[in-house]
């Protein structure tokens, strides 16, 4: 588990060439404990070096990486048990998921299909084994990249959207069932955050660098919170945005 200065021993990353996933992981190592850090990623993703290079200069004592799919959701019980056979995860980032072109996911069957199981039935079978392994070791801290997306589907990005939804809200129900077998689960809700995956994208208001991801996702881990919004303003505009009428959310044309 994270110690009252957020050190921990050992960091599970799904996702391993995540870019906020790696900021994540590099901010509980830059706090010292010389944790060894295993990234779960596919072994052939080009990012796979680079991705092993940060987390070593932030300080990581050993890295370790072991193949994972996401959507292969079969092999996603022996990539748990594989992560945990070399002692107990005190913190594991779920940090995978896809944007894709919005408008051609709701025209496109399969994309669209291949979209939902990457942002939502992958992190909720990856869940359900996390959080058995820990509810088993007595404790630890899941920390889960939603997105502020989720809080109101829009129909600017509904595919996306409805999927962060209910991945948000599995995740938020899972701390509740952990709530009384020491473990934590974080559910993180950024809105659009300067990476490779938004690359070309309009910046929107509010946007953020992944480091401010990493320090809020962090600093809500050890004050024992469960949800945190990044920016901070979007917790207040997904409030009122959940009680506009939806003819006047079609005149904003976002």
């Amino acid at each position: 588990m994270l110690n009252a200065v957020g050190q921990a021993q050992h960091i599970l990353l799904l996702g391993g060439t995540s870019e906020i996933g790696l900021a994540i992981v590099g901010e509980i190592v830059a706090r010292g404990g010389n944790p060894t850090v295993t990234l779960a990623a596919r072994q052939n993703s080009p990012r796979i070096d680079a991705a092993v290079q940060t987390v070593t200069a932030a300080g990581a004592a050993d890295v370790r990486v072991i193949d994972f799919d996401a959507v292969d959701f079969a092999s996603h019980p022996s990539v748990i048990s594989e992560a945990f056979s070399h002692g107990d995860v005190d913190v594991a980032v779920v940090a995978f998921g896809t944007l894709g072109d919005q408008e051609e996911l709701w025209q496109d069957q399969e994309k669209a299909v291949a979209a939902a199981q990457t942002n939502y039935t992958a992190p909720v079978s990856v869940g359900v084994l996390l959080g058995q392994a820990m509810k088993r070791q007595g404790h630890g801290t899941i920390i889960a990249l939603s997105s502020v997306a989720g809080m109101k589907v829009r129909r600017s990005n509904f595919v996306y959207g409805s999927a962060k939804a209910g991945m948000d809200g599995f995740y938020v129900q899972l701390g509740e069932a952990l709530r009384k077998d020491g473990v934590n689960v974080v559910v993180v809700r950024p809105g659009q955050v300067r990476t490779k995956m938004t690359e070309g994208l309009d910046e929107a208001p509010l946007t953020v660098n992944k480091e401010q991801v990493a320090e809020s996702a962090v600093g809500t881990a050890l004050s024992g919170g469960r949800t945190v919004f990044v920016h901070k303003l979007f917790g207040p505009i997904s409030f009122v945005l959940q009680h506009i009428p939806a003819p006047i959310m079609r005149r904003l044309n976002f």
